[in-house]
């Protein structure tokens, strides 16, 4: 068999650290969902822990095909060390995320916090993600890797979807914190809709014109006709 080309080592090093990274937010988010009551928020984070699995089982079968070893460790060393040796290396990610989930528990002074700070969490891995694959797309497309390139262009949109989501979490339940937390009496009064009540003036006053002038008319044709039969 050939020994694998620098350009095959660098993809299968690249690959590594993003299979890496998705084990670990596979645990994280497992832990995140179990301590997450909210329905909504709940599904998503559930579809993608769908995805996330999917992705790892992608980035792995891409590897071997570079003929490399899936290992959560930063090559040169995969084919340097033992399968003991990467079995170990490679529950590395996990550990760090299981020794993480009981702290992200405990942490905020209330449940909407706690949400609040999951979520930021949850963006910041999504853009060490999104950063990831866009080094792998950019590399493969460097080196020629058509194939390579796909799947990291595929994965990262994902990835950006799922971050997309997670931005607009993060005011929303920063006001949840706030109702929770704060007295009313020291929140800010919204803002009047005054707008909207501009609006609906003006459409009130356009449907009482109308209304008028629809009376108007109708009088007019009434007198019109009874001269007609007058004459």
């Amino acid at each position: 068999m050939a020994e694998p080309t620098a350009a095959e080592n660098k993809l299968v090093q690249y690959l590594n650290e993003a299979y890496g990274i998705e084990q670990r937010l596979e645990t994280s988010l497992q832990a995140h969902i179990a301590m997450t009551g909210e329905a909504a928020y709940r599904k998503r984070l559930q579809d993608h822990l769908v995805e996330t699995k999917r992705h790892a089982r992608e980035v792995k079968k891409r590897i071997k095909q570079l003929g490399g070893e899936a290992a959560t460790i930063d090559p040169p060393g995969p084919s340097a060390v033992s399968d003991a040796a990467q079995a170990v290396l490679g529950g590395a990610q996990k550990a760090v995320a299981l020794a993480q989930g009981p702290l992200h528990a405990i942490r905020g002074t209330g449940q909407q916090e706690k949400y609040l700070k999951n979520v930021k969490t949850e963006y910041a891995s999504e853009s060490e993600e999104i950063a990831t694959y866009s080094g792998i797309e950019t590399l493969a497309e460097a080196l020629g890797d058509s194939e390579t390139r796909k799947l990291a262009r595929e994965i990262r949109r994902e990835e950006e979807r799922m971050r997309s989501y997670l931005e607009k979490q993060i005011p929303r339940f920063t006001k949840a914190v706030v109702k929770a937390e704060i007295p009313a009496s020291q929140r800010a009064r919204p803002a009047r809709p005054r707008k909207r009540a501009t609006r609906a003036k003006v459409s009130a006053r356009s449907k009482r014109t109308a209304s008028r002038a629809a009376s108007s008319t109708r009088a007019g044709s009434s007198t019109r006709a009874k001269a007609s039969r007058r004459a």
